[in-house]
């Protein structure tokens, strides 16, 4: 949350110039007030809060298995590769007692 609050701070740092985030009031005071344009509107209004996306476990097979499956053809392919050129070739122990 704070990396993205940090992005937030920045991309309106920019958009705005490189003025500071936090204003200073035009009273007598000086009183220094912040401005986090993400959680409230120009007006002044609090904006409600984002939607949530509901991650299911359907979801997470949906991207976890595939990929688990193209990982373990490439490990297969790549030991039968080595192996052919004679770069690992596991060692045949007899354990004839």
């Amino acid at each position: 949350m704070a990396s993205a609050l940090g992005r937030l701070a920045r991309l309106s740092v920019l958009r705005r110039g490189r003025a500071s985030p936090l204003t200073r009031s035009d009273g007598q005071g000086m009183a220094v007030t912040s401005r986090r344009t993400a959680v409230r509107t120009s007006s002044g209004a609090i904006l409600p809060k984002p939607r949530k996306t509901a991650f299911g476990l359907f979801r997470i097979a949906v991207v976890v298995v595939p990929f688990l499956y193209v990982g373990t053809q490439i490990s297969k392919n790549f030991a039968a590769l080595l192996e052919e050129h004679d770069i690992f070739v596991p060692e045949d122990d007899d354990d004839d007692d």
